[in-house]
C-alpha cells in the first residue's frame, strides 16, 4: 500500500499535466481502485462511488472503467486519461481519448467556433464534414466558401470549401481547419483528416487515442 501510494504521488506532477478530468489508475486495494483527479493527492473509491466528478464504473484486475460528464473510458494502470470535460472547461489540452460505442463508432461531444456539435471520427473523411442544417445551427456562412462538387452514394451533390477558426474536443482545440459543407442531411459532423493529421493516432482496445503533434 505504502509503495503504491508513494509511487501515485511521484506521478502527480505528470497527473497535472492535463485538464479538468485527468484521472489515473494507481493501484488497487481489494475491490477498491486507488485513483489520482485532477492531480488530486491519491484516493481509494469504491465501485458506484464518485469522487470529484468520476464515478468508478467497474475494477477487474489492473484495469477500471470509469465515468465523468456522461463519458465512459477504460483505464488501465499507471496511465493518465483526459476525459475531457467539454465546453466550459479551460483549452490548452493535448490528448483526447475516445471511447467506442456499441457499433465501434468513436463518437464525442465537441465545438466549432464555440458552438457545440457532435462528432464521429471518420478517417476515411478528407475534412471536417457537416450538413448546411447543422452549419446554419452553429451560425456559420458557408455560402461564402469555395463550391465544390461531392461524390456520394446519391450522386453528385454540391458543397462549400471553407475554413473553421476552430475545432474543439474536451480540453483540446486546433485552429484553422478546412471543412466542407453538404447541402445533404448528416446526423452529425465527421472529424475527418483536416482534423486528425494534427495528431498522432492509435487504437487503444475500445479507445481511440489521439495526442496533438508538435
Amino acid at each position: 500500500m505504502k509503495s503504491l501510494v508513494v509511487a501515485a504521488q511521484l506521478l502527480l506532477a505528470t497527473a497535472g499535466a492535463y485538464a479538468a478530468d485527468s484521472v489515473m489508475l494507481t493501484g488497487t486495494i481489494g475491490s477498491r481502485a486507488i485513483l489520482i483527479v485532477n492531480g488530486a493527492p491519491p484516493k481509494t473509491v469504491a465501485v458506484g462511488e464518485t469522487f470529484q466528478g468520476v464515478k468508478l464504473v467497474s475494477l477487474q484486475a489492473e484495469q477500471a472503467v470509469v465515468e465523468s460528464g456522461g463519458k465512459r473510458v477504460t483505464l488501465r494502470m499507471d496511465t493518465p486519461v483526459s476525459i475531457g470535460a467539454g465546453a466550459g472547461t479551460g483549452a490548452g489540452g493535448n490528448r483526447i481519448v475516445l471511447p467506442a460505442d456499441s457499433r465501434g463508432h468513436f463518437m464525442t461531444q465537441g465545438a466549432i467556433n464555440g458552438r457545440p456539435v457532435t462528432f464521429m471520427l471518420d478517417t476515411g473523411a478528407t475534412t471536417v464534414a457537416l450538413s448546411a442544417a447543422d452549419a446554419q445551427r452553429i451560425g456559420l456562412d458557408y455560402s461564402k466558401g469555395q463550391r465544390v462538387q461531392m461524390n456520394t452514394a446519391n450522386g453528385v451533390a454540391l458543397g462549400y470549401r471553407l475554413r473553421l477558426q476552430s475545432v474543439r474536443v474536451g480540453d483540446v482545440e486546433v485552429y484553422d481547419i478546412d471543412a466542407i459543407v453538404s447541402q445533404q442531411p448528416m446526423p452529425f459532423v465527421l472529424l475527418g483528416n483536416s482534423f486528425i493529421n494534427r495528431f498522432s493516432m492509435r487504437r487503444d482496445a475500445d479507445q481511440m487515442v489521439l495526442e496533438k503533434r508538435f
